[in-house]
């Protein structure tokens, strides 16, 4: 794992611009997309600049089930509303949450991963170490599935939505095979909540029960932490 610390989100949103264009220079057509508050002030950088997407592929990590790609509260209109709109894409992918067979549609998705292998990925950073909607106790082999959300994510995700109990409880995500499967992974982590995360991630012990330690054992993964998220890292 490459490590870098920056003061805050907005700096490490340019930092992660940065490495974007350095990727893009390198060839990457393919990427894969994070949603959340950690990966706006990245995607405000890249809306900002003069880059032009429209040769590229992306495909993202999640999609609440339950929600279509209108509801306010979707990953979809998430996308839309912070990139896709500003920066059109060639293809964009963002699983159906609306599917009416889960089982069937997220062996096609899995399909689409084939097919368009991942050059880039960006991944926040769950407080209970979670990537994706990998929540802990997933086996690490798994690809697309269907996830009962944990009631850590369903609170920290509450404050989206006008009550707790507009939460979805189920999501549709990229499976941790699915995200190992990607060339180059960048991480990226704000606030003194995502500390214990960070540090689990980076120093403790690579378990399934905090899911993103499994990154240790990849040779091309970069995390971008802000001083909170860094500040329980023992270096």
């Amino acid at each position: 794992m490459k490590i870098i610390k920056v003061k805050d989100p907005q700096e490490g949103g340019k930092v992660a611009f940065e490495l974007f264009k350095e990727a893009l220079l390198k060839g990457t057509k393919v990427l894969g997309l994070a949603t959340g508050s950690t990966p706006v002030s990245f995607y405000n950088e890249v809306t900002r600049s003069n880059l032009d997407l429209s040769d590229l592929t992306s495909i993202n990590l999640d999609e609440y089930v339950g929600l279509d790609g209108t509801s306010d509260q979707s990953y979809r209109y998430f996308m839309q509303k912070h990139l896709f709109d500003k920066k059109p894409f060639k293809e964009t992918y963002v699983p159906n949450g609306k599917a009416t067979n889960l089982n069937e549609f997220v062996k096609e998705y899995d399909k689409i991963i084939d097919e368009h292998p991942i050059d880039w990925q960006v991944l926040g950073l769950g407080q209970n170490g979670h990537i994706g909607f990998n929540e802990p106790g997933t086996p690490t082999m798994i690809t697309t599935h269907v996830v009962n959300l944990a009631e850590s994510t369903i609170k920290a995700n509450a404050r989206m939505f006008e009550n707790e109990s507009d939460v979805p409880r189920q999501a549709i995500s990229m499976g941790i095979a699915s995200i190992m499967k990607s060339k180059q992974l960048i991480v990226m982590a704000w606030g003194v909540e995502k500390a214990d995360a960070v540090k689990g991630m980076i120093e403790g012990p690579v378990t399934i029960e905090l899911p993103a330690s499994i990154l240790q054992t990849r040779d091309n993964v970069t995390v971008i932490v802000d001083e909170a998220a860094a500040s329980k890292l023992s270096k």
